[in-house]
Protein backbone atom coordinates (compact mmCIF):
# COMPACT_ATOMS: atom_id res chain seq x y z
CA UNK A 1 0.00 0.00 0.00
CA UNK A 2 1.30 3.48 -0.86
CA UNK A 3 -0.08 6.99 -1.17
CA UNK A 4 0.56 7.25 -4.91
CA UNK A 5 -1.38 4.04 -5.59
CA UNK A 6 -4.33 5.17 -3.44
CA UNK A 7 -4.27 8.55 -5.17
CA UNK A 8 -4.48 7.00 -8.63
CA UNK A 9 -7.28 4.63 -7.57
CA UNK A 10 -9.32 7.52 -6.16
CA UNK A 11 -8.86 9.49 -9.36
CA UNK A 12 -10.34 6.47 -11.16
CA UNK A 13 -13.35 6.40 -8.82
CA UNK A 14 -12.33 4.06 -6.00
CA UNK A 15 -13.72 4.58 -2.48
CA UNK A 16 -11.03 3.90 0.08
CA UNK A 17 -11.71 1.50 2.94
CA UNK A 18 -11.51 2.18 6.67
CA UNK A 19 -8.24 0.22 6.93
CA UNK A 20 -6.75 2.24 4.09
CA UNK A 21 -7.84 5.51 5.73
CA UNK A 22 -6.32 4.48 9.07
CA UNK A 23 -3.08 3.61 7.29
CA UNK A 24 -3.17 6.89 5.40
CA UNK A 25 -3.62 8.88 8.62
CA UNK A 26 -0.16 7.81 9.78
CA UNK A 27 1.77 8.61 6.62
CA UNK A 28 4.38 11.41 6.22
CA UNK A 29 2.64 14.76 6.14
CA UNK A 30 4.24 16.44 3.11
CA UNK A 31 3.21 13.83 0.56
CA UNK A 32 -0.17 13.24 2.24
CA UNK A 33 -1.05 16.95 2.07
CA UNK A 34 0.23 17.35 -1.48
CA UNK A 35 -1.67 14.38 -2.90
CA UNK A 36 -4.85 15.41 -1.05
CA UNK A 37 -4.64 18.82 -2.68
CA UNK A 38 -4.18 17.18 -6.09
CA UNK A 39 -7.36 15.15 -5.47
CA UNK A 40 -9.15 18.41 -4.64
CA UNK A 41 -7.94 20.01 -7.85
CA UNK A 42 -8.94 17.00 -9.95
CA UNK A 43 -12.51 16.77 -8.64
CA UNK A 44 -13.28 20.38 -7.70
CA UNK A 45 -10.79 22.45 -9.70
CA UNK A 46 -10.13 25.76 -7.87
CA UNK A 47 -13.79 26.29 -6.95
CA UNK A 48 -14.19 27.61 -3.41
CA UNK A 49 -17.43 27.82 -1.42
CA UNK A 50 -17.88 30.49 1.22
CA UNK A 51 -20.78 31.34 3.51
CA UNK A 52 -21.51 33.45 6.57
CA UNK A 53 -23.54 32.74 9.70
CA UNK A 54 -26.47 34.78 10.93
CA UNK A 55 -26.89 33.88 14.61
CA UNK A 56 -30.66 34.35 14.85
CA UNK A 57 -31.35 32.87 18.29
CA UNK A 58 -28.72 32.48 20.97
CA UNK A 59 -28.37 30.65 24.27
CA UNK A 60 -30.82 28.95 26.63
CA UNK A 61 -30.31 25.60 24.90
CA UNK A 62 -31.75 22.52 26.60
CA UNK A 63 -29.04 20.21 25.24
CA UNK A 64 -25.90 19.29 27.21
CA UNK A 65 -23.27 19.36 24.43
CA UNK A 66 -19.99 19.58 26.35
CA UNK A 67 -18.33 21.94 23.87
CA UNK A 68 -21.12 24.52 23.64
CA UNK A 69 -21.26 27.97 25.22
CA UNK A 70 -25.02 28.20 24.61
CA UNK A 71 -26.09 25.20 26.70
CA UNK A 72 -28.09 25.78 29.87
CA UNK A 73 -26.01 22.99 31.40
CA UNK A 74 -22.85 25.07 31.04
CA UNK A 75 -21.87 28.32 32.73
CA UNK A 76 -20.39 30.74 30.23
CA UNK A 77 -20.58 34.43 29.42
CA UNK A 78 -22.23 33.77 26.04
CA UNK A 79 -24.99 36.20 25.06
CA UNK A 80 -28.58 34.96 25.03
CA UNK A 81 -31.47 36.41 23.02
CA UNK A 82 -34.73 35.17 21.48
CA UNK A 83 -35.48 34.76 17.79
CA UNK A 84 -34.47 37.83 15.80
CA UNK A 85 -37.04 39.72 13.77
CA UNK A 86 -37.31 39.30 10.03
CA UNK A 87 -35.96 42.83 9.51
CA UNK A 88 -32.81 42.14 11.53
CA UNK A 89 -32.12 38.87 9.74
CA UNK A 90 -32.66 40.42 6.31
CA UNK A 91 -30.45 43.39 7.22
CA UNK A 92 -27.58 41.04 8.08
CA UNK A 93 -28.09 39.10 4.86
CA UNK A 94 -27.95 42.37 2.89
CA UNK A 95 -24.68 43.28 4.60
CA UNK A 96 -23.20 39.88 3.73
CA UNK A 97 -24.30 40.28 0.12
CA UNK A 98 -22.75 43.74 -0.05
CA UNK A 99 -19.46 42.24 1.09
CA UNK A 100 -19.67 39.62 -1.64
CA UNK A 101 -20.86 36.61 0.37
CA UNK A 102 -23.50 34.87 -1.73
CA UNK A 103 -24.69 32.30 0.81
CA UNK A 104 -25.93 32.87 4.35
CA UNK A 105 -26.65 30.28 7.00
CA UNK A 106 -29.37 31.20 9.49
CA UNK A 107 -28.55 29.45 12.76
CA UNK A 108 -30.62 29.13 15.92
CA UNK A 109 -29.89 27.59 19.32
CA UNK A 110 -31.95 24.84 20.92
CA UNK A 111 -32.85 21.24 20.16
CA UNK A 112 -35.30 22.36 17.47
CA UNK A 113 -37.46 25.32 16.48
CA UNK A 114 -41.19 25.16 17.12
CA UNK A 115 -43.65 25.21 14.23
CA UNK A 116 -44.48 28.81 15.08
CA UNK A 117 -40.80 29.80 14.99
CA UNK A 118 -40.37 28.02 11.67
CA UNK A 119 -43.24 30.05 10.21
CA UNK A 120 -41.44 33.24 11.28
CA UNK A 121 -38.18 32.01 9.77
CA UNK A 122 -39.94 31.19 6.52
CA UNK A 123 -41.01 34.84 6.28
CA UNK A 124 -37.39 35.97 6.65
CA UNK A 125 -36.14 33.39 4.15
CA UNK A 126 -38.72 34.38 1.54
CA UNK A 127 -37.78 38.04 1.93
CA UNK A 128 -34.06 37.27 1.58
CA UNK A 129 -34.69 35.27 -1.57
CA UNK A 130 -36.99 37.94 -3.05
CA UNK A 131 -35.10 41.08 -2.07
CA UNK A 132 -31.48 39.88 -2.20
CA UNK A 133 -31.43 36.64 -4.16
CA UNK A 134 -28.60 34.97 -2.25
CA UNK A 135 -28.68 31.28 -1.28
CA UNK A 136 -30.01 30.43 2.17
CA UNK A 137 -29.00 27.59 4.47
CA UNK A 138 -30.60 26.88 7.84
CA UNK A 139 -29.51 25.20 11.05
CA UNK A 140 -32.65 24.88 13.16
CA UNK A 141 -31.99 21.65 15.05
CA UNK A 142 -33.58 18.23 14.79
CA UNK A 143 -36.58 18.93 12.54
CA UNK A 144 -38.89 16.48 10.81
CA UNK A 145 -39.63 16.06 7.10
CA UNK A 146 -42.74 18.25 7.07
CA UNK A 147 -40.85 21.09 8.72
CA UNK A 148 -38.03 20.74 6.19
CA UNK A 149 -40.57 20.84 3.35
CA UNK A 150 -41.84 24.18 4.65
CA UNK A 151 -38.29 25.54 4.65
CA UNK A 152 -37.66 24.25 1.13
CA UNK A 153 -40.85 25.88 -0.11
CA UNK A 154 -39.69 29.15 1.46
CA UNK A 155 -36.45 29.03 -0.55
CA UNK A 156 -33.95 27.09 1.56
CA UNK A 157 -31.54 24.96 -0.49
CA UNK A 158 -29.33 23.43 2.17
CA UNK A 159 -29.71 22.34 5.79
CA UNK A 160 -26.86 22.22 8.27
CA UNK A 161 -26.81 19.50 10.93
CA UNK A 162 -23.43 18.42 12.29
CA UNK A 163 -22.88 14.85 13.41
CA UNK A 164 -20.16 16.41 15.65
CA UNK A 165 -18.13 13.19 16.08
CA UNK A 166 -18.30 9.44 15.52
CA UNK A 167 -21.13 7.18 16.64
CA UNK A 168 -18.90 5.65 19.33
CA UNK A 169 -17.66 8.96 20.72
CA UNK A 170 -20.97 10.82 20.61
CA UNK A 171 -22.14 9.80 24.13
CA UNK A 172 -18.96 11.40 25.51
CA UNK A 173 -20.01 14.69 23.93
CA UNK A 174 -23.80 14.82 24.39
CA UNK A 175 -26.41 12.78 26.29
CA UNK A 176 -29.65 14.75 25.72
CA UNK A 177 -29.92 13.58 22.12
CA UNK A 178 -28.19 10.82 20.19
CA UNK A 179 -26.16 10.27 17.03
CA UNK A 180 -29.17 8.39 15.68
CA UNK A 181 -31.37 11.44 16.33
CA UNK A 182 -28.98 13.45 14.17
CA UNK A 183 -29.04 10.91 11.38
CA UNK A 184 -32.84 10.67 11.44
CA UNK A 185 -33.12 14.44 11.02
CA UNK A 186 -30.52 14.51 8.23
CA UNK A 187 -32.39 11.83 6.31
CA UNK A 188 -35.64 13.71 6.82
CA UNK A 189 -34.07 16.79 5.21
CA UNK A 190 -32.84 14.72 2.28
CA UNK A 191 -36.31 13.17 1.88
CA UNK A 192 -37.70 16.70 1.72
CA UNK A 193 -35.43 17.42 -1.25
CA UNK A 194 -32.80 19.47 0.56
CA UNK A 195 -29.03 19.07 0.38
CA UNK A 196 -27.26 18.69 3.72
CA UNK A 197 -24.16 20.23 5.24
CA UNK A 198 -22.77 18.02 7.99
CA UNK A 199 -19.41 17.52 9.65
CA UNK A 200 -18.04 17.80 13.13
CA UNK A 201 -15.68 19.27 15.68
CA UNK A 202 -12.11 18.07 16.03
CA UNK A 203 -10.49 18.03 19.46
CA UNK A 204 -13.39 16.62 21.50
CA UNK A 205 -11.25 13.77 22.82
CA UNK A 206 -11.84 11.59 19.77
CA UNK A 207 -9.28 9.19 18.30
CA UNK A 208 -8.05 9.27 14.69
CA UNK A 209 -10.31 6.28 14.11
CA UNK A 210 -13.30 8.30 15.38
CA UNK A 211 -12.47 11.04 12.88
CA UNK A 212 -12.26 8.51 10.06
CA UNK A 213 -15.49 6.79 11.09
CA UNK A 214 -17.36 10.10 10.97
CA UNK A 215 -16.00 10.84 7.48
CA UNK A 216 -17.04 7.39 6.24
CA UNK A 217 -20.54 7.87 7.69
CA UNK A 218 -20.80 11.25 5.97
CA UNK A 219 -19.76 9.60 2.71
CA UNK A 220 -22.44 6.93 3.14
CA UNK A 221 -25.05 9.66 3.65
CA UNK A 222 -24.05 11.24 0.33
CA UNK A 223 -23.18 14.61 1.90
CA UNK A 224 -21.07 17.00 -0.19
CA UNK A 225 -20.68 20.00 2.16
CA UNK A 226 -18.57 18.99 5.16
CA UNK A 227 -17.66 21.57 7.82
CA UNK A 228 -14.59 20.76 9.90
CA UNK A 229 -14.51 22.74 13.15
CA UNK A 230 -11.66 23.05 15.62
CA UNK A 231 -12.68 22.93 19.27
CA UNK A 232 -12.29 26.32 20.89
CA UNK A 233 -12.17 25.35 24.59
CA UNK A 234 -14.58 27.86 26.16
CA UNK A 235 -14.34 28.57 29.91
CA UNK A 236 -17.41 27.29 31.72
CA UNK A 237 -17.88 24.24 29.49
CA UNK A 238 -16.82 20.67 30.41
CA UNK A 239 -14.27 20.81 27.58
CA UNK A 240 -12.64 24.06 28.71
CA UNK A 241 -9.31 22.30 29.41
CA UNK A 242 -9.08 20.32 26.18
CA UNK A 243 -5.86 20.82 24.26
CA UNK A 244 -6.24 22.92 21.12
CA UNK A 245 -5.28 21.13 17.92
CA UNK A 246 -2.29 22.36 15.90
CA UNK A 247 -2.05 23.37 12.24
CA UNK A 248 -0.38 20.01 11.55
CA UNK A 249 -3.24 18.17 13.27
CA UNK A 250 -5.80 19.98 11.15
CA UNK A 251 -3.93 19.58 7.87
CA UNK A 252 -3.67 15.84 8.46
CA UNK A 253 -7.38 15.57 9.23
CA UNK A 254 -8.32 17.66 6.17
CA UNK A 255 -6.03 15.61 3.91
CA UNK A 256 -7.45 12.25 5.00
CA UNK A 257 -10.99 13.63 4.64
CA UNK A 258 -10.15 14.63 1.07
CA UNK A 259 -9.06 11.06 0.30
CA UNK A 260 -12.35 9.77 1.76
CA UNK A 261 -14.54 12.55 0.28
CA UNK A 262 -12.78 13.43 -2.98
CA UNK A 263 -15.51 15.59 -4.55
CA UNK A 264 -16.90 17.27 -1.42
CA UNK A 265 -16.62 20.88 -0.32
CA UNK A 266 -14.56 20.39 2.83
CA UNK A 267 -15.28 23.51 4.85
CA UNK A 268 -12.80 24.83 7.42
CA UNK A 269 -15.26 26.32 9.89
CA UNK A 270 -15.35 27.26 13.59
CA UNK A 271 -12.02 27.66 15.38
CA UNK A 272 -10.11 28.68 12.24
CA UNK A 273 -9.01 31.90 13.95
CA UNK A 274 -7.05 29.73 16.42
CA UNK A 275 -4.67 28.79 13.61
CA UNK A 276 -1.77 31.20 13.20
CA UNK A 277 -2.03 31.05 9.38
CA UNK A 278 -5.85 31.47 9.44
CA UNK A 279 -6.28 28.20 7.58
CA UNK A 280 -3.87 28.74 4.69
CA UNK A 281 -2.13 25.39 5.19
CA UNK A 282 -5.48 23.58 5.34
CA UNK A 283 -6.53 25.22 2.07
CA UNK A 284 -3.35 23.72 0.60
CA UNK A 285 -4.11 20.28 2.05
CA UNK A 286 -7.52 19.61 0.54
CA UNK A 287 -9.97 22.09 2.11
CA UNK A 288 -11.91 24.20 -0.41
CA UNK A 289 -14.62 25.98 1.58
CA UNK A 290 -14.96 28.07 4.72
CA UNK A 291 -17.22 30.20 6.90
CA UNK A 292 -16.24 33.85 6.81
CA UNK A 293 -16.91 36.38 9.57
CA UNK A 294 -17.85 35.65 13.17
CA UNK A 295 -19.01 32.25 14.38
CA UNK A 296 -21.91 31.72 16.80
CA UNK A 297 -20.18 32.75 20.04
CA UNK A 298 -16.57 33.36 18.97
CA UNK A 299 -14.79 35.79 16.66
CA UNK A 300 -13.99 34.74 13.11
CA UNK A 301 -11.97 36.14 10.22
CA UNK A 302 -13.14 39.03 8.06
CA UNK A 303 -14.31 38.49 4.49
CA UNK A 304 -11.72 41.00 3.26
CA UNK A 305 -8.91 38.99 4.85
CA UNK A 306 -10.29 35.77 3.41
CA UNK A 307 -10.54 37.24 -0.09
CA UNK A 308 -6.90 38.29 0.01
CA UNK A 309 -5.86 34.77 1.04
CA UNK A 310 -8.03 33.04 -1.56
CA UNK A 311 -6.67 35.21 -4.36
CA UNK A 312 -3.16 34.37 -3.22
CA UNK A 313 -3.97 30.65 -3.37
CA UNK A 314 -5.65 30.88 -6.78
CA UNK A 315 -9.16 29.92 -5.69
CA UNK A 316 -12.33 31.07 -7.50
CA UNK A 317 -15.53 31.71 -5.56
CA UNK A 318 -18.77 30.03 -6.53
CA UNK A 319 -21.58 32.52 -7.15
CA UNK A 320 -25.13 32.41 -5.82
CA UNK A 321 -26.03 29.87 -8.51
CA UNK A 322 -22.99 27.79 -7.54
CA UNK A 323 -21.60 27.70 -11.07
CA UNK A 324 -19.75 30.84 -12.13
CA UNK A 325 -16.79 32.57 -10.54
CA UNK A 326 -17.20 35.91 -8.80
CA UNK A 327 -13.57 36.35 -7.72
Amino acid sequence: MNIEKLFMEIIKGKKITRDEAVWLYNQPSDKLHRKANEIRKHFCSNSFDICAIINSKSGHCSEDCSFCAQSNHNHTSSKSYPLLSTNKIVAQAKLNNKLGIRRCSIVTSGKRLSDNEIEKMCEAIQKIRKDIGISVCTSFGLLNENQYKKLKNAGVTRVHNNLETSYNNFPNVCTTHSFDDKVKSIRAAQSAGLSVCSGGIMGLGETPEDRIDMALFIRDLGIKSVPINILNPIPGTPFENKKTLTIEDMCRIIAVYRFILPDAYIRLAGGRSLLSDKGKSCFQSGANATISGDMLTTAGITFKTDMKLLKQLGYKLRNKNEKKSIL
